[in-house]
């Protein structure tokens, strides 16, 4: 795309703790207070949504994690020339997502229940986020990538995906675990659950032991 924005994609870590603070806090929109802790909360909807309404406990939790390189804070960095964080890209192991399992949609899901809920050498896309000014330009395209060379590096199985297939217009926060036809373009294909809640998956060839590191990275 002519006006795609060029950055580069690495894993995150403690050193992208001030950069991706600020991308969290830079976007605007109502899970902005989030940093990628929806996943590991244990409250309900309506204390989920009191805690973003506070979210230094949230950015606390995520630093901590990120810091610590604990599964709660896996993920991908895209950077541009200036070392901004232009997007964010959660990519955990299935066993540390066994909330998904629990939301309506994905409720009975074969893949996501028992013990395919902790699938060694499965890494999920969790959610993302991009920074406003730099949405539809390839940065989400730019992590999806990313996060597949990075699960064959860390010799994964499989990646998996859990986008929502909208069937018409959208606001852009509503697609916080990415487009489908991002994914589909990589050659993710759907595996199981419904039309709109598709559980996509992409296989990796497996490098032996390295699976099981992938499963705890």
């Amino acid at each position: 795309m002519s006006d795609a924005v060029p950055c580069v994609v690495v894993a995150a870590s403690a050193a992208h703790r001030a950069s991706l603070g600020a991308l969290f806090a830079d976007t605007a929109h109502a899970s902005a207070g989030c940093y990628c802790r929806f996943w590991h909360f244990e409250g309900d909807d309506n204390a989920w949504q009191a805690r973003l309404a506070e979210p230094d406990e949230n950015r606390v939790a995520f630093e901590r994690d990120l810091a610590a390189g604990a599964p709660e804070a896996a993920g991908l960095v895209a950077l541009g020339a200036d070392d901004r964080a232009l997007g964010w890209l959660k990519l955990a192991p299935k066993a540390a997502l066994g909330k998904l399992a629990t939301r309506r949609p994905y409720r009975g899901v074969a893949c996501l229940a028992g013990a395919r809920a902790a699938e060694p050498g499965v890494l999920v896309v969790g959610c993302a986020l991009v920074l406003p000014s730099a949405r539809r330009r390839g940065v989400f395209a730019a992590l999806v990538a990313g996060a597949v060379a990075h699960a064959r590096s860390a010799g994964a199985r499989a990646v998996e995906a859990v986008p929502r297939r909208a069937r018409g217009p959208v606001r852009d926060e509503e697609l916080w675990t990415g487009a489908p036809s991002v994914f589909e373009r990589l050659g993710f294909r759907a595996v199981d659950g419904h039309e709109a809640y598709p559980v996509l998956r992409l296989e990796l060839a497996a490098a032996g032991a390295g699976a099981e590191g992938a499963a705890r990275a």
